[in-house]
């Protein structure tokens, strides 16, 4: 790939590595107008990388290596362009955090060296620049290529895999990357990888919200007998229809625990979220309220004989009512002026 520029100049080595930093050498430190020119060339390959396999975006870009940890291999050949340069292709490689199954289908996690972009111009390949970039790659890393990843690689890497390193039996995987047999077992050699854990059964269903819980923890404490369970920690809020009790329209067996008024001399700390834990308790409270008058409680009303509560009762006698409600207290009721 020929530039308007001189490719020397820019890249002194046949093999130039580049990183975040977008230096090639002394050089071009020195110099931000051959940065510049840096830019230029790894954007037109990326562009060309990605009309070869036939991406919609290209995945090798100047800014994204700038914001990324990755590495980037470029070859050169110094000889063409009369004595300019063309470059021949590149290699982009990183580490990634992986979750891959292995051959037992058990999920590991791993943060293996990641092929992730592998491009030769097409009117050179076949004359062994791959080769030789790849090759470059695995000595200055010191890596064998069956404990490397393989981000989407296409059929002619593939291809390119087999023929010089026997790389044909791949573990199937959920994701884009390809890994070959002996990964797994050289890379735990070399404590590489680990088992992810299992994943903890789902507990109790929580309410959705710290003050939610807090009002159910009061709630809790102020709860008389029968109606405080005596190891639940939450309380869902009921439906309308269920058969929850309410405080306030229930009868109970013990008296309500007052609780005093707070004040600047008392010993209860007010905390700041107090006005949003009684505006919780508010809203539970008519809940349950309404859940209470759409029910029928059987040791104290005859539903056959009083109907919904909705409904209102026959007669405006307070002892008909009584007697309706409470049968016990009959007596008492007919005693009434």
């Amino acid at each position: 790939m020929e530039f308007p520029f001189d490719i020397n100049q820019i890249f002194s080595e046949r093999v130039s590595i580049l990183d975040q930093t977008l230096v090639a050498g002394r050089r071009s430190a020195e110099r931000p107008d051959l940065q510049g020119h840096i830019a230029t060339v790894i954007d037109e390959l990326g562009r060309a990388s990605a009309k070869a396999q036939q991406l919609t975006a290209p995945i090798t870009s100047a800014s994204k290596l700038q914001s990324q940890r990755h590495q980037l291999y470029l070859l050169k050949d110094g000889e063409s362009s009369g004595g300019r340069g063309v470059v021949v292709g590149f290699l982009k490689v990183g580490y990634k955090k992986l979750f891959l199954l292995d051959r037992g289908g058990v999920h590991i996690e791993a943060e293996p060296l990641c092929v992730l972009d592998f491009y030769i111009t097409e009117n050179l390949q076949r004359h062994g620049y791959g080769l030789e970039l790849f090759d470059f790659m695995l000595q200055h890393k010191n890596l064998e290529p069956m404990l490397m990843a393989y981000d989407r690689p296409s059929p002619k890497f593939l291809s390119f895999l087999a023929k010089h390193y026997s790389l044909t039996q791949s573990v199937p995987q959920v994701n884009n990357f390809v890994v070959f047999e002996g990964f797994f077992f050289f890379n735990r050699s070399v404590a590489q990888l680990r088992k992810v854990p299992l994943k903890k059964p789902d507990g109790e269903i929580k309410p959705y919200s710290l003050m939610e819980r807090e009002v159910v923890r009061q709630e809790q404490r102020t709860l008389p007998w029968p109606f405080a369970p005596p190891h639940s920690p939450q309380r869902l809020v009921s439906s309308q229809c269920s058969h929850s009790l309410s405080m306030r329209s229930s009868p109970s067996r013990a008296p309500p625990q007052v609780v005093p008024p707070s004040c600047p001399g008392c010993s209860r700390i007010q905390s700041p979220q107090s006005p949003l834990i009684d505006r919780y308790r508010e809203r539970r409270s008519s809940q349950q309220g309404l859940a209470a008058r759409c029910s029928l409680y059987s040791w104290n009303m005859d539903s056959r004989a009083v109907g919904p509560l909705d409904r209102p009762l026959p007669g405006t006698s307070l002892s008909h009512f009584h007697v309706s409600v409470h049968p016990r207290r009959m007596a008492s009721a007919a005693e009434l002026p």
